[in-house]
């Protein structure tokens, strides 16, 4: 079995600025510059050969590179219950294409169809039972965040093997996007 999600990785000059926004919440675990990443598919644990067909599916998805540009900060969870900040995403019909392709792609392969609607973005932090004000007020110190927008010209099939310090993520598989003529 293999735990595996598809996603964009983030250019250093719009990673870097993320990781000085990781302070100011009491127990929040930080993710590592590594980890920062914007997810199009989270597939969890398959076995290896459904690993393998899913990759001959992502491989097939043909669309052109997009830029795209974060802004905003949120949360998942209420009050105690809030388990996540994150950095938004700008709207892009390019990324919604490119994450519908990655559906279907999971479809196609037998697995079941996401459940939640999606929503692009960036962990910043996990949080477990954080104090919803000081959550509130991280929130409103960094609503305004808006990146420079970054080109993205290839997406990428990634492991996660958990561990008590948190995910460890490895890049199995890279697969572009390239200009239709």
């Amino acid at each position: 079995m293999i735990r595996l999600f598809a996603a964009l990785s983030l250019p250093e000059d719009i990673a870097t600025p993320l990781l000085a926004r990781q302070t100011g919440l009491a127990g929040a675990r930080w993710r590592p510059r590594e980890a920062l990443h914007i997810t199009l598919r989270f597939v969890g644990e398959i076995r290896e050969d459904l690993a393998r067909d899913l990759d001959l599916e992502l491989a097939q998805i043909a669309l052109p590179p997009m830029n795209l540009s974060l802004e905003g900060v949120g949360a998942f969870g209420e009050g105690r219950e809030i388990h996540a900040v994150w950095a938004g995403v700008s709207e892009s019909a390019d990324l919604a294409r490119l994450h519908k392709a990655c559906e279907r792609a999971c479809r196609t392969v037998g697995l079941e169809p996401e459940p939640r609607k999606y929503r692009p973005h960036v962990t910043l932090a996990y949080l477990r039972h954080p104090d919803p004000v000081d959550v509130a007020t991280w929130l409103e110190t960094h609503a305004l965040l808006k990146s420079v927008q970054f080109e993205v010209n290839q997406f990428g099939l990634y492991s996660s093997q958990l561990s008590p310090e948190g995910s460890r993520y490895s890049l199995e598989q890279t697969y572009d996007l390239e200009a239709t003529a």
